[in-house]
């Protein structure tokens, strides 16, 4: 294995997801790739929405800070940038997609020529959500890629 895609989303679970990501990766000697997904722009401007919260080191004062329909890209890059710090790496590529999640997950995966994406789960129930139409249910359908899921159980 040489290359790993990290699909991270602005769920708490993403440091969770990146971690057991990364330390795969080094395990392999592969080279890691984190991909946040701005799928719909609508939801980081809500005020029930929690906007890549990602890992306990984030704050929300300093997205808030960058965001306005323009600066989204710019927030996840900050965001991208802040994980790429916690995991301690400045080797990994951080690439942000626009447009449906899973969509944007497989064509990044192809071309960047990974060997493995690496996504989190995040039902209580993680086979039924699978099995119900899920995001990851999408790329798993979509990807010709080797597809490692992490079940986060929900608190």
């Amino acid at each position: 294995m040489k290359k790993i895609l990290i699909a991270v989303d602005y769920d708490h679970s993403a440091q969770i997801v990146a971690d057991k990501g990364y330390e795969i990766a080094k395990s392999m000697g592969a080279e890691v790739i984190l991909l946040h997904v701005i799928s719909d722009e609508k939801y980081y401007s809500t005020a029930e929405s929690s906007p890549i919260l990602g890992y306990a080191g984030y704050n929300n004062i300093d997205f808030f800070n960058l965001i306005d329909t323009d600066g989204l890209p710019k927030a996840a890059q900050f965001y991208l940038d802040k994980m790429k710090h916690h995991l301690g790496d400045d080797s990994i590529q951080t690439i942000i997609g626009k447009g449906p999640c899973a969509n944007e997950i497989v064509i990044t995966a192809k071309h960047k020529h990974v060997d493995i994406i690496v996504m989190g789960s995040h039902s209580r129930r993680w086979l039924d959500q699978i099995l119900l139409g899920s995001i990851t249910e999408e790329v798993l359908r979509q990807t010709g890629t080797s597809l490692l899921i992490i079940p986060i159980k929900k608190h």
